[in-house]
């Protein structure tokens, strides 16, 4: 199944404490259904000091499940959900289902 949400999209939180936030997916994990977003859901991780690292509490961005998650549409900066259509090459592409805007290619 083709991926409604990748790694460099503009998404917006729909749920949770980060609710209304936005920022550009950096990771998606597919096994877990889950993605990392820039500068959200962040936790503080106390790690232990190492050879290279003085350890200390640092900050760090955790997962967020993908159902919690949307595209932001191009044209009106609102959560939009996103669709599939082939272009007049055949080439397929996303699409948000609000404004109708094509969101790659």
């Amino acid at each position: 199944m083709a991926a409604k949400i990748k790694k460099g999209d503009k998404v917006i939180v729909l749920a949770g404490k980060d609710k209304g936030s936005t920022g550009e997916v950096t990771k998606i994990v597919t096994e877990t259904g889950r993605a990392f977003v820039a500068g959200v859901n962040m936790i503080k991780r106390h790690t232990k000091p190492t050879q290279f690292d003085p350890g200390g509490i640092k900050e760090k961005e955790a997962s967020l499940h993908l159902s919690n998650l949307a595209i932001v549409d191009p044209k009106t900066g609102k959560a939009t959900r996103v669709g599939f259509k082939f272009l007049e090459d055949g080439k397929k592409v996303r699409f948000a289902k609000k404004s109708g805007e094509v969101i790659d290619g």
